[in-house]
């Protein structure tokens, strides 16, 4: 099995606008994150906002050298750039975006859920680009509920949803630079799953709701996330009440890492140029 060498059990709390208070659970800025080809981790609530006239959210800000993967599990959200690009993501919904030469964009609570208010939850995975990627055109995968698999594990709703790489032969429709397998999973109480994963491959297990055992040895309860030694190729999780999951997998990417605030380059020099690109402060 893959050894758990690690549980980050309170991550650090902040606003990101005025329409996302997120925990911070792991951030390439911190000295022992060694996480690549993943870069940071923010869970944005749950939490409860009134109906409002005016949209809350982050207005606009550039990013450059990675991806930002957004799952939307409560609420909604519409985003734009500066080149013209937008849309709604829904409960359900993944937006993948592929930053690299960079761009500016926003993200605000939807019409809809300003006027209605109700629970937003969500999360932002930052994945990393190789060198020879890092200056691509920026572009978007707008991936709807509907085009992600689900793999029915037992009768009482518990599956696995795979938005990236592939789960027993079936495949996600996110395209990754590098490879990555990003599975959304819900076990109902009781159920086990035994995750077959490649070895030397970083692996994190996010638990948004519930408590699930790891290899019969260790707990994980609700807004934790557990670490992997990459030796090994298994994970036994018994779910001991209903939770939900999120599995992110990937092959390192041994290449040097510069960054400041939002932008991830190879060298302190990139991080300069980008820094004067966007005129950023």
């Amino acid at each position: 099995m893959k050894p758990l060498y690690r549980i980050v059990h309170e991550g650090q709390f902040h606003w990101v606008g005025d329409g996302f208070p997120v925990r911070t659970l792991f951030s390439y800025a911190t000295p022992d994150a060694e996480v690549s080809p993943f870069l940071l981790l923010d869970y944005a609530g749950p939490a409860e906002f009134p109906p409002a006239s005016r949209p809350r959210g982050v207005g606009f800000h550039p990013h450059r050298g990675f991806e930002t993967v957004t799952i939307l599990y409560q609420g909604a959200v519409e985003h734009r750039d500066t080149a013209g690009n937008g849309g709604l993501i829904g409960p359900g919904d993944v937006q993948w975006m592929t930053a690299a030469k960079g761009l500016r964009h926003e993200e605000m609570h939807s019409a809809a859920f300003t006027r209605q208010g109700g629970t937003f939850e969500a999360i932002q995975l930052w994945v990393n680009l190789p060198a020879k990627y890092k200056q691509v055109d920026p572009h978007y995968q707008a991936i709807a509920k509907a085009q992600i698999p689900e793999v029915r594990l037992d009768e009482k709703g518990s599956m696995i949803r795979v938005i990236a790489g592939s789960y027993q032969g079936i495949k996600g429709p996110a395209d990754t630079y590098t490879p990555v397998n990003l599975w959304d999973i819900r076990l109902s109480a009781g159920q086990n799953l035994a995750l077959s994963l490649p070895e030397n491959y970083t692996t994190l297990l996010l638990a948004l709701h519930g408590r699930v055992e790891i290899n019969r040895d260790a707990m994980l309860n609700e807004a934790e996330l557990a670490f992997f030694e990459s030796r090994g190729d298994r994970i036994e999780l018994n779910a001991v009440t209903d939770s939900m999951l999120l599995v992110m997998n990937g092959e390192p990417i041994d290449e040097p890492i510069a960054g400041y605030g939002p932008f991830v380059m190879n060298t302190q020099e990139e991080i300069r140029q980008a820094m004067a690109d966007f005129n950023y402060r």
